[in-house]
């Protein structure tokens, strides 16, 4: 599946009611689940692995920025390639 796929299978299954919960209450979702992901991937690090759920918590994770990104009418797969490809990329690295 691509991503604009997937933020069209998003959009169809979710939007009416994310969308009236508007960008400010989906984006405390948002954080929510990124906890929830942080918290299966510190177990994964304690040696607690728990494979099942931490692939729940990525495609969690994965389905409210698609969320965001339809409630704020941005296209992920436009933005990322303006940003990761478009000439050649962004410079430098985080560290």
């Amino acid at each position: 599946m691509k991503i604009d796929e997937f933020q069209q299978l998003i959009r169809d299954k979710y939007y009416a009611t994310d969308s009236a919960r508007g960008a400010p209450g989906t984006y405390l979702w948002f954080v929510e689940e990124v906890g929830e992901l942080a918290h299966a991937i510190a177990n994964r690090e304690r040696g607690k692995l728990d494979r099942a759920n931490l692939e729940e918590e990525f495609a969690d994770v994965m389905a409210w920025l698609a969320t965001l990104a339809n409630i704020c009418d941005v296209d992920l797969t436009k933005a990322i390639k303006d940003k990761y490809i478009k000439d050649g990329g962004p410079e430098g690295f985080k560290t």
